[in-house]
């Protein structure tokens, strides 16, 4: 099985054991666990954008008073 070497300064290692011990698992789980999880959200984020891309131009005939985001301002207003 391939495993990784990964090399931190002593404030990160110790930011790391910490954040491992809330979870309750060793550094090896935790790091395991983190990578993994990181691979899945950006799969997620990757699947929901090309879900609402599919789905635009029906919400945009459903909520036709609904403002695109690239016609708001900062605030949420619509731009003039």
């Amino acid at each position: 099985m391939p495993s990784l070497n990964v090399s931190f300064s002593d404030e990160e290692m110790e930011g790391v054991r910490a954040a491992a011990a809330a979870e309750g698992k060793s550094l090896k789980q935790y790091l395991h666990d983190l990578g993994v999880r990181e691979m899945h959200r950006k799969r997620f984020v990757a699947g929901s954008t090309a879900w609402a891309d599919r789905l635009r131009g029906e919400f945009d005939t459903a909520f036709p008073e609904e403002v695109p985001p690239s016609r708001r301002r900062d605030d949420g207003a619509a731009a003039a």
